[in-house]
């Protein structure tokens, strides 16, 4: 096999509790890339469609990514990648772990699959340093291995894959603003109070025994964030009201998407998302800015060839 057509899925990251720590991988949501087997070594980004991105390979997620899984390998040939990005950069689900994740991917399928879903996690997250300055895999993890993933550590990687309960629908209204990842970042204070450390990991505690018993009301109860959305929630207009537009009809839980500006909320069964789905749209139609809204089931698969 020389050539290999990917689907590279969109996730949603932190889902409140779990900052920095917690992600899931959404279905039918995401970018699609052609990467080829040549004979010159290295890496060349030759197209992309959909977004004004960097070609040079250092300079692109992509690029990056499947120069860090090169260099821990002796391959003797080389890769051309072409990029079509349908997650647009910025958006709060995932657009740069997408093209790291499928990068490491696709590359790894052509050579005959030496490393596990789960090894290309490290490598996928040498590509997110290009996006956001520091290697995460809060996202390329479940776009990865799919389903929910969990981040226990990274001295070593510890990710542990946890299947969905087979009722979870998301939903998600992405405005069409930016909200910059180092802007979200520099709100954030670099202490908490121990009162809402122990609530959060309490909340992280319950959302991780919700999904594994697939206990609904305790997932619910657990997507809570006492630490980060305060802080944030400040930069995506109208959020407290799209919140509490999706609880009120019937979601699990809301919150930010990732860094944002997109808003998430977690459903049981897609009766349910649907109408959290138009309430969240009726909602945000009252500010007045441009959104895509999507509902879509868990993707327990992840990155998967066409």
């Amino acid at each position: 096999m020389t050539t290999i057509k990917i689907f590279c899925p969109a996730t949603i990251a932190n889902l409140n509790c779990g900052f920095d720590v917690m992600g899931l991988c959404l279905e039918g949501i995401g970018d699609e890339m052609i990467i080829r087997k040549v004979v010159e070594k290295g890496i060349r980004i030759t197209k992309i469609i959909g977004a004004d991105l960097p070609l040079e390979t250092e300079k692109n997620v992509a690029g990056v990514a499947g120069l860090a899984l090169l260099n821990a390998t002796q391959s003797e040939y080389g890769f051309e990648i072409e990029i079509y990005k349908k997650i647009k950069a910025g958006s709060g689900i995932g657009s740069s772990s997408a093209s790291a994740a499928g990068a490491v991917f696709g590359i790894n399928e052509l050579m005959g699959s030496p490393f596990t879903r789960k090894e290309l996690v490290y490598f996928a997250m040498k590509g997110e340093v290009v996006a956001s300055g520091s290697e995460h895999a809060d996202n390329v993890a479940p776009c990865l291995l799919g389903g929910f993933t969990l981040v226990r550590g990274y001295n070593p990687l510890d990710v542990i894959k946890i299947e969905s309960p087979s009722e979870i629908y998301a939903v998600v209204l992405h405005p069409h603003i930016e909200v910059k990842t180092a802007d979200s970042r520099a709100v954030l204070k670099p202490e908490v109070s121990l009162k809402n450390a122990i609530t959060q990991w309490g909340n992280l505690g319950g959302l991780i025994a919700g999904l594994y018993t697939k206990d609904y009301e305790l997932i619910g109860r657990s997507l809570q964030d006492v630490i980060i959305e305060p802080m944030r929630k400040q930069l995506i207009p109208y959020f407290d009201e799209v919140k509490y537009s999706a609880l009120a009809n019937g979601a699990l839980g809301s919150g930010i998407s990732g860094a944002g500006p997109s808003i998430f909320a977690l459903c049981k069964g897609q009766t349910i998302a649907e109408k959290v789905a138009i309430s969240m749209s009726n909602s945000y139609l009252e500010t007045g800015i441009p959104f895509d809204i999507h509902i879509s089931k868990v993707n327990d698969q992840g990155v998967k060839t066409l």
